[in-house]
């Protein structure tokens, strides 16, 4: 059994996409729209525990989700292609850059946890495991990603999405795997170009953090400010951020 996808477009330049924490692969339907469909072919994948993918046992890891989207490329027939990663996906891009190697023509980062992992103080971990479960707590998380400063109705729409999308137990180990997997040490070894672009008034992965964690794995890294966005360019500013990307992917085919 496969994991689930949505492709959009019919381009030659392929391109994986991987999806956050909160929300499957529709987290990006607002950037649809505004796809290149005659230059890129896109694949949203969902993860095992998510969306189309739902009912899929899997061990949530890091290393499945790039053995997962490796063997979608494969499926489709792509050689070559590019990998955009959301937040814990970002992560995730990394890890298919390390095992991917020379197939990866070039990675996305968006708000992206690095190679790293993320060492949460006790109180951030705690909301961030009653979240697998607990709505409150999810809200909170989400609307201190978001910068606290949009409608409710953003966070109520992102948390709706996970609810209906993710198991809890899938939540909770991925949870685990992008908060404390670190194969940073393989990660220095990859020179693909790569971009990773920081949502202005991201509350959870900021500029500071994002500063001193990738140009230190990656010196090819290019850093871009996404204005008037937090942690979810996709709902908040998809325009600018699909424009952005597809001026990198142009400029690395």
């Amino acid at each position: 059994m496969a994991t689930g996808y949505e492709l959009i477009g019919s381009g030659l330049s392929k391109v994986v996409v991987l999806h956050g924490i909160f929300g499957d692969h529709g987290i990006w339907s607002p950037t649809y729209p505004l796809l290149d469909g005659e230059q890129f072919t896109y694949a949203f994948m969902d993860y095992r525990g998510y969306g189309a993918s739902r009912a899929m046992a899997g061990t949530h890891t890091m290393r499945e989700i790039s053995a997962d989207a490796i063997a979608l490329a494969d499926s489709l027939g792509w050689e070559r292609f590019s990998v955009v990663g959301h937040s814990m996906g970002g992560m995730a891009a990394q890890r298919v850059a390390v095992d991917a190697g020379q197939r990866i023509r070039c990675v996305v980062g968006i708000t992206p946890v690095p190679a790293s992992g993320v060492a949460f103080p006790p109180e951030v971990r705690a909301l961030f495991e009653s979240a697998a479960r607990d709505d409150g707590a999810a809200r909170m998380v989400i609307e201190g990603s978001l910068g606290q400063r949009l409608t409710p109705a953003l966070s109520a729409h992102i948390l709706r999405l996970t609810r209906s999308s993710a198991t809890p137990d899938a939540f909770s180990d991925y949870l685990e795997a992008f908060s404390r997997t670190d194969f940073s040490a393989e990660a220095r070894a990859v020179r693909t170009p790569m971009l990773v672009l920081i949502g202005e008034h991201d509350g959870g992965v900021s500029e500071g953090f994002v500063r001193a964690t990738f140009p230190p794995l990656y010196p090819q890294v290019q850093l871009e400010i996404l204005p008037n966005a937090g942690h979810y360019p996709m709902v908040e500013s998809p325009a600018w951020l699909v424009t952005v990307m597809e001026k990198f992917f142009a400029g690395n085919a």
